[in-house]
């Protein structure tokens, strides 16, 4: 699934409906989903920010932004797994000894 494509000399993200917007009108709304689908899907593609292939200043900024983070998030992406099941796996067992 393709979460940012540039395309047309624009930046874009994948909105809940499947469509494209541009970039500089994501929400925060958004954003919580682009990250839901970071974490959630196997497979996750965003299109290299290239300063040079997107000509709006604002779309840059917000493009490479979002890009940087949600490309850190999916680096991290196991580790907030992890986090999560040791985080369950206290209060199992807390429960489990009561």
């Amino acid at each position: 699934m393709k979460l940012l494509k540039i395309d047309g000399n624009q930046g874009h993200f994948r909105d809940i409906n499947g469509k494209y917007k541009p970039i500089d009108k994501i929400a925060k709304e958004d954003l919580l989903q682009l990250v839901t689908w970071t974490l959630n899907e196997k497979e996750v593609e965003f299109d290299p920010y290239d300063e040079k292939t997107i000509k709006n200043p604002a779309q840059q900024i917000v493009y490479k932004s979002v890009d940087q983070k949600l490309q850190t998030l999916r680096g991290r992406k196991q580790e907030f797994i992890d986090e999560a099941e040791r985080s369950f796996l206290k209060e199992y067992e807390k429960y489990r000894d009561a």
